[in-house]
């Protein structure tokens, strides 16, 4: 053991033999001696920092696939949905072909359109006003209103028929809505649940029953229906629950301004040169452009911070906060309620700057947090809508 010791430490000193380092100076002559020992440590500590700067740019990269991976859940969403409408339409015509081998009767099949047109009202009421809603039900309104069968059978069946189709468009559209907000709450790192009501109980008539069997019994209508219906109208108020809760978090962008300069996390500092974590979002325009809340608020500070130069922060509650620095100017006091897209003030290069530019960061209960995924959070949330 101690003679590879020794051969180990022979080839280090061969490796890293002394040196002698001699400066000229003003007429004077200076000499340096490196050992081997000094060598070897300064070789060491360059190891160390490429190895600190592999792990920082790795971190960097799992950042960015972030995207990707939310893209993915959206394609499995979606296939999702695809076999939900076909299973059933299956079922449908499953249904009708046992009605039109049964004869049926007239009397008995209106009663039964007549209870779904209730129970469909009562969904669409809730559904009324919904972003989005008027297109996704069009095409299924539209079919459901085409000239029929001249036999009164015949058409009774139509209608049940586009009551079916206008209720699977009811259902995937408010699926497809809360399955939409829900991904962007988590694309920001938050918990959707965390933002529905606390006793987990949703608005609505059609909801507040969770049995199934006892809305079809008070609506008088087949199980299968009633719960298609409720499955509906849970989803379409946890969707509107989100989308309040949505309204009050800071999804905006910060300022009408396409580009950005530098990004959240690891980069080179434009002052030392050396790699440094950037806890925030650069969003580069012209002096005085405006910068504007990205969410509703109250303004909780206003003035200089170090290095950020003139700075305003806003609170939007639940431990949310976000931060506006560099700017020229300040048009905002604390206490003050803002909206979003209210103008705080105007860009400009006070504090650690180089340039005329918003430096923009959000915190979550005194964490700073990647802006950029509020911005794709905030960007998904006006696509559902």
């Amino acid at each position: 053991m101690q003679g590879h010791l020794a051969r180990l430490r022979r080839s280090l000193r061969e490796l890293f033999p002394e040196r002698h380092l001699y400066v000229r100076s003003g007429g004077a002559m200076r000499g340096y001696v490196l050992t081997s020992n000094k060598q070897m440590l300064a070789a060491g500590g360059i190891a160390a920092a490429a190895l600190w700067m592999g792990v920082c740019t790795a971190a960097m990269l799992v950042n960015a696939l972030s995207a990707t991976k939310a893209d993915r859940e959206i394609a499995r969403t979606q296939a999702k949905y695809e076999r939900w409408i076909a299973d059933r339409q299956a079922r449908l015509n499953s249904a009708v072909a046992q009605l039109n081998a049964a004869g049926g009767n007239t009397q008995q099949l209106a009663a039964a359109v007549e209870k779904r047109h209730a129970a469909l009202a009562m969904l669409l009421t809730q559904m009324k006003g919904a972003p989005g809603v008027a297109q996704a039900l069009s095409p299924a309104i539209a079919k459901a209103l085409s000239p029929g069968n001249a036999n009164p059978v015949g058409r009774i069946e139509m209608v049940q028929l586009s009551q079916d189709q206008l209720l699977d468009a009811a259902d995937t559209y408010a699926k497809s809505r809360a399955d939409r907000l829900r991904l962007a709450f988590r694309l920001a790192g938050l918990t959707p649940s965390a933002y529905l009501p606390k006793n987990g109980a949703l608005g609505g008539p059609l909801i507040e029953s969770k049995d199934p069997r006892a809305l079809a019994a008070v609506l008088d209508v087949e199980p299968a229906f009633a719960e298609r219906v409720q499955r509906a109208a849970t989803d379409l108020s946890e969707a509107d629950s989100l989308s309040q809760a949505a309204d009050r978090l800071p999804f905006a962008r910060p300022a009408n301004v396409a580009e950005e300069s530098s990004s959240y996390g690891v980069r080179i500092d434009p002052f030392t040169h050396r790699p440094a974590f950037h806890s925030g979002l650069d969003f580069p325009a012209a002096r005085m452009t405006p910068v504007t809340a990205s969410g509703p608020g109250v303004v909780a500070f206003t003035g200089q911070r170090s290095g950020y130069g003139n700075t305003v922060e806003v609170d939007h509650g639940g431990g949310l906060k976000t931060r506006y620095g560099h700017l020229a100017i300040i048009a905002v006091h604390v206490g003050e309620r803002v909206a979003v897209g209210q103008r705080l003030g105007g860009m400009g290069s006070t504090g650690r700057s180089t340039g005329t530019h918003l430096h923009y960061e959000v915190w979550l209960n005194g964490r700073p947090m990647n802006p950029e995924r509020y911005l794709k959070a905030g960007a998904y949330v006006r696509q559902a809508g």
